[in-house]
């Protein structure tokens, strides 16, 4: 057996589960389409069973597909860890460090992160995953990824460390009345058009709707930072958004803070620290450690 030809066929395999295509599969893995599809073709018929229903859009796991998948998965997964031993012991710092992130830490901590980060590690690849709180939880607890940035507290297996609280504040059109405060009262919201920051299950402004009993008029749902900033700058409604995507937003808005300050505690967790591969672990310490240069910012508001 080939063992190194079968570790390419369930990358494939599984990079194609993963980007429900083989056209993305076989970009992320710089193979021909052709290769992707014909290497999980060679697996079906290796195995005797079909993996995958395919169609002119996409591809689906079958039901051998889905008992099979954990398996390529870990096998992937304890080659990669193989290899970066291997280059450790060689004093070589190579690999691949697996990220789950949401947005807001996508665009404003990961650039100047990895940028610093490959100076002393150049031969460290990285691969992001961009997602909610939930779908970064069940990546980790997956293998998709060694490790992710989510909000804390998170679930009580995975191990953490918190890396700062940020603030969440009120967005105004131009003009609106409540602008003219230097910090909104959180009943005033009561009533008001409001663009709701949510996808899935319950996240941060909910909560901070729940807990001070604030009763707006949803108007609009949406998991994406920007698109409640664009629909604010056209007066359609206010939101409230985490200050870390406030930003050097390119939105003509009001942007002020709540009289009773809300705020949300950003860590970064792993299954297990003994899991990481050597990237990763570098990643973590780095991240552990707080060092400047990599501008993740320190924990210097108060806990709520």
């Amino acid at each position: 057996m080939d063992i190194d030809c079968n570790l390419q066929k369930y990358q494939a395999f599984v990079k194609t589960v993963e980007t429900g295509s083989f056209t993305h599969a076989a970009l992320l893995l710089n193979y021909a389409q052709s290769s992707v599809s014909k290497m999980i073709g060679d697996l079906e018929k290796e195995w005797g069973v079909t993996l995958l229903e395919r169609s002119r859009s996409s591809v689906q796991l079958t039901a051998c597909g889905e008992q099979v998948l954990p398996y390529a998965r870990a096998l992937i997964e304890d080659y990669q860890k193989l290899s970066g031993f291997v280059d450790e012991m060689n004093g070589v710092q190579t690999g691949t460090v697996r990220i789950g992130t949401f947005s807001s830490v996508a665009t404003r901590w990961l650039p100047n992160i990895v940028a610093a980060f490959q100076k002393d590690y150049p031969g460290i690849e990285y691969e992001l995953l961009l997602g909610d709180y939930t779908e970064v939880e069940c990546w980790l607890e997956e293998g998709r990824i060694e490790c992710g940035f989510l909000r804390l507290p998170t679930r009580p297996a995975f191990e953490t460390v918190s890396l700062k609280q940020g603030e969440y504040k009120v967005v105004l059109p131009k003009g609106h009345p409540l602008a003219q405060c230097a910090a909104i009262e959180p009943h005033a919201l009561d009533g008001q058009p409001f663009l709701l920051l949510e996808h899935g299950g319950r996240t941060e402004v909910s909560d901070l709707l729940a807990r001070f009993g604030i009763h707006p008029n949803i108007r609009f749902t949406t998991w994406e930072d920007y698109a409640i900033l664009s629909m604010v700058e056209k007066g359609l409604g206010i939101g409230i958004l985490p200050q870390m995507i406030l930003q050097r937003i390119p939105y003509a808005v009001e942007v002020r803070p709540l009289s009773t300050p809300y705020y949300r505690e950003i860590g970064l967790a792993m299954k297990s620290r003994a899991w990481l591969s050597p990237a990763a672990k570098s990643f973590w310490t780095i991240c552990h450690s707080g060092k400047t240069h990599y501008n993740i910012l320190p924990r210097t508001c108060p806990s709520p």
